[in-house]
């Protein structure tokens, strides 16, 4: 049976407390990250949509580096919009910057009609690197 160990960036946000959830969980080589959002650490919402989708970003980069990884090992991408028509020009033009280069992860992006006071939420599963 593969081992499971739950993984916590250094500056954990509110909403793992409050909601009773691990940021991600390792289990042998691979990362299964929660869905993060662009929450500030007393969990509130960043209110401008793309300092939001940023904020998720840095806080998925957290939880990768405090597992030993990178933006470059993500296989899987899950993320969720709650208007995906408009919000689709800032989410790719900031994908872009993070993920530049092929092989680009798989990556299902899902309308929402609700994220908890959020616009943008994204989950991964990521393979950890030997040695981490």
């Amino acid at each position: 049976m593969a081992s499971r160990k739950a993984v916590f960036p250094a500056a954990p946000h509110a909403l793992y407390q409050a909601h009773g959830y691990s940021p991600a969980v390792r289990s042998d080589n691979l990362l299964f990250v929660s869905g993060q959002v662009g929450s500030h650490l007393d969990g509130s919402p960043e209110p401008d949509f793309e300092a939001q989708v940023r904020l998720a970003f840095a806080n998925l980069e957290a939880v990768l580096v405090a597992a030993g990884c990178g933006f470059e090992d993500i296989i899987d991408v899950t993320s969720f919009h709650t208007d995906p028509e408009s919000q689709f020009g800032t989410i790719m033009a900031i994908k872009e910057e993070i993920f530049h280069t092929a092989p680009y992860p798989a990556w299902t992006a899902l309308g929402v009609n609700w994220l908890a006071g959020f616009d943008f939420e994204i989950k991964v599963i990521a393979r950890i690197p030997e040695g981490s």
